[in-house]
């Protein structure tokens, strides 16, 4: 008897551990108001990655003047660095560049788009997100950038650029900003 009991309260403690690990506030797929308003703050403050409901583009394209430019799900216009290496898998923007220049993140090994020709991928960042790529080269958003219509980071330092549909970087224009300390 004093055995079945031992075993029954193993069996109650473990599920009773296994419930508690499953449905914290904040990680229910199912509850969308689960955050609250200063997590949901500080959370689009730390970095302008796009949280797209299942199904939707991720990556989609916008006008400008200089040109037609991929943008993610937000609106906000993504930049290639002229100093990552294609398809080497990592980021070469890390630290202080890193800060100005947030990496385009998903929670999709295979994020969806609209309108965007470039082959799409993603590379492990060094706090564990991934960072999408397109034809290999790892994409971000400029901090300054503040609504969709801005591409204030098209010419940065002469290595940060626009990215076009088909993946290409955007050719920079005479009238965009090209000198800035940011240029990493």
């Amino acid at each position: 008897m004093k055995k079945q009991l031992g075993t029954g309260l193993g069996v109650l403690a473990l599920a009773i551990a296994l419930t508690a690990c499953g449905g914290t506030p904040g990680t229910s797929s199912t509850s969308s108001s689960a955050t609250s308003p200063s997590s949901a703050a500080s959370a689009s403050s730390s970095a302008p990655a796009s949280s797209t409901p299942a199904g939707a583009a991720e990556l989609k394209t916008a006008s400008s003047s200089a040109g037609e430019r991929v943008v993610a799900a937000n609106g906000k216009s993504v930049y290639v660095f002229t100093k990552d290496v294609k398809n080497s898998g990592k980021s070469a923007c890390t630290g202080g560049c890193a800060a100005s220049w947030p990496a385009v993140t998903t929670t999709s090994a295979t994020p969806a788009v609209d309108g965007v020709s470039g082959t799409i991928g993603t590379i492990p960042t060094a706090d564990g997100k991934m960072q999408i790529t397109i034809n290999g080269m790892p994409i971000y958003f400029y901090s300054k950038d503040e609504d969709s219509s801005d591409t204030y980071g098209q010419g940065v330092g002469g290595v940060w650029f626009l990215v076009s549909p088909s993946g290409s970087m955007v050719t920079p224009s005479s009238s965009t900003p090209s000198g800035s300390s940011m240029g990493y």
